[in-house]
């Protein structure tokens, strides 16, 4: 069995996910983008693992987006996304909040048509591996 462990930016709230992780999808629909404030949210999901709060999980509050099925979960101290579980038992976990390296590389891009147009033609834009000077 595969064992993950996470945290918020503050790290108020610590949790573990015990189990297989089945998808890994950077979703670049309009919700996600609102949510992440970026392109795209990297979310890992499972019908099976196990999500157990190891520490502040009375400091987890999630955001549901009225008349969708678009959740949310973060910490209300940070605001750091956490994980949740949506319909039928769907555990969601934003895959930037996770402590332990994740092997698995991403399963699909999904919701392209509402991709951010800056997002286009990266190729030759500058890397640093740290702050700029």
């Amino acid at each position: 069995m595969t064992n993950y462990v996470g945290s918020c930016l503050c790290g108020n709230a610590k949790f573990e996910v015990r189990g297989k992780l089945e998808s890994f999808y950077l979703c670049h629909c309009q919700h996600c983008q609102k949510d992440t404030g970026s392109a795209y949210a990297a979310n890992l999901f499972s019908q099976s693992a196990k999500l157990t709060w190891l520490a502040g999980s009375d400091s987890v509050t999630t955001f549901i987006l009225p008349g969708t099925r678009h959740k949310r979960s973060f910490c209300k101290f940070c605001g750091s996304a956490l994980p949740s579980i949506h319909e039928v038992g769907l555990l969601a976990i934003p895959a930037g909040c996770l402590d332990t390296k994740v092997s698995m590389s991403p399963t699909a891009h999904i919701f392209t048509s509402s991709k951010a147009n800056w997002e286009n033609d990266l190729g030759d834009t500058p890397e640093f591996e740290g702050l700029p000077e």
